[in-house]
């Protein structure tokens, strides 16, 4: 009898040891989003069809729901069944800096994966791939970038597109004016409005755009692409772990063909806000990125 007291005993020492070695093994987010039980989404609010608002507080959009991808794994490794999700809103300016200091735990939204950002954070896998080009007005007379001399050009401040066209402009001195809108949304509007002649910006969000004008059809993306970039999820540098994490949720999403489903949701049918079909079929490249998962930059592959 004394024996076995004697094991019950030490089984139970043993597993108040163990339990604090487990813990331990958590590092960087994983640990942060277990001990707070809350993991921290980032979130754009007009990048349609990728992540944004439309009339409501909970964004959503393409890779938000790849992002939820992120967020079931997270439940299932954590045993974290109740694991609450805070979001919080980022901008082209903002998202970087807001990864960094450990306000967001991720960002998936329209984030370009560029050397230059491989710096600062980490990227997922792939999740998307564009050609930055142009939208107008079919009634413009802008078919490419060269019948941009000496107009109005609008773009979004913090982008890719930003600095190609600053570049663009110095280098063929083009005589563009060149105005940086705080977000795509405001973008739009300054076209819309007839304060640009065209918006210079990743296709698939042109597109984007479109679905939310006054007059959808009024519209068109033009121009030879200025360059290729693949979208990934953003996280803190360095966090080896919680990549993994990342990067395992979505290629699983891929590998089971569910992304299929989540593409057509967002680019074959009609979205919110005014349930309207991007017609945007899956080209290649993103094919490519699904059958072949990385996460290098576009000029990497």
């Amino acid at each position: 009898m004394r024996l076995a007291v004697r094991a019950l005993n030490l089984a139970v020492a043993a597993s108040f040891v163990a339990a604090p070695a487990v813990a331990a093994e958590l590092t960087g987010t994983l640990k942060k989003i277990k001990d707070s039980g809350v993991v921290v989404l980032g979130h754009r609010d007009s990048s349609i069809p990728f992540s944004y608002l439309a009339g409501g507080t909970t964004p959503m959009g393409y890779s938000h729901d790849l992002q939820m991808k992120v967020v079931e794994k997270l439940k299932k490794d954590l045993n974290m069944p109740n694991l609450q999700v805070r979001y919080n809103l980022v901008t082209s300016q903002t998202r970087i800096p807001l990864v960094q200091n450990g306000t967001v735990d991720l960002e998936c939204g329209s984030t370009t994966n560029n050397p230059e950002r491989q710096r600062q954070v980490d990227f997922s896998v792939g999740i998307f791939e564009i050609g930055t080009r142009l939208l107008t007005a079919k009634t413009s007379g802008v078919k490419d970038f060269a019948d941009l001399k000496g107009k109005n050009v609008v773009t979004t401040a913090g982008t890719t597109s930003e600095r190609l066209l600053k570049a663009m402009n110095a280098s063929k001195s083009l005589g563009m004016n060149i105005i940086s809108a705080k977000d795509h949304g405001e973008s739009f509007l300054m076209l819309e409005s007839g304060r640009a002649a065209a918006f210079m910006m990743d296709d698939a969000l042109l597109f984007g755009e479109m679905a939310k004008a006054k007059n959808p059809g009024n519209w068109v993306v033009v121009g030879t692409p200025q360059s290729y970039e693949v979208y990934g999820c953003m996280m803190r540098k360095g966090d080896t772990a919680f990549k993994k994490t990342v990067d395992d949720a979505i290629k699983t999403t891929y590998a089971s063909g569910e992304i299929n489903k989540i593409y057509d949701k967002w680019f074959m049918k009609p979205v919110p806000p005014k349930n309207l079909n991007l017609g945007f079929p899956m080209s290649g490249a993103v094919k490519g990125l699904i059958k072949r998962p990385t996460d290098k930059a576009a000029d990497q592959l």
